[in-house]
């Protein structure tokens, strides 16, 4: 799934210049994530690691140029969900759980690709699509080998 939402952002990049995506393309922070709580076992997030590299390695996966994110605290998350009857939120407790695992990530991704993580979203949409810069590799099985050897051991 996550390749071909890939392959659909380089297409409408391709027409129209700019893409937003509403979550990193990538997604392999979520299985790891999982593993760091004990959530799921370490094998998961290796298969997946390996499935990822595969497709950069052939262009159908790679790092968005830019990632916002934004990690409200936990009583903040709980508030939200309170005041949002229209979802159910089944797994709330177990995101919140993936709130600092998920910061160790990007924060490791900030550390060796400077500019690529923004920790706040900006103030107007015209003015983050004007300042990020396209990146000229975005399938860098280097970056990624690296980013996965720098994250912290559980």
């Amino acid at each position: 799934m996550n390749t071909r939402r890939w392959s659909e952002a380089v297409e409408l990049e391709s027409a129209l210049g700019h893409v937003l995506c509403d979550s990193d393309p990538l997604k392999l922070h979520y299985s790891w994530c999982l593993y760091r709580i004990g959530a799921a076992p370490r094998a998961r997030f290796v298969h997946e690691y390996q499935q990822v590299r595969q497709a950069m390695r052939h262009r159908r996966l790679g790092f968005a140029d830019a990632v916002l994110v934004a990690l409200p605290d936990e009583t903040t998350l709980r508030q939200r969900k309170e005041g949002d009857a229209t979802r159910a939120r089944r797994s709330f407790d177990l995101h919140v759980q993936l709130r600092t695992p998920l910061q160790d990530w990007y924060r490791v991704l900030a550390d060796l690709s400077p500019g690529r993580v923004a920790w706040n979203l900006p103030q107007t949409w015209p003015s983050l699509v004007n300042d990020v810069p396209v990146r000229a590799e975005r399938c860098d099985i280097k970056l990624l080998d690296t980013l996965v050897h720098r994250l912290p051991v559980r």
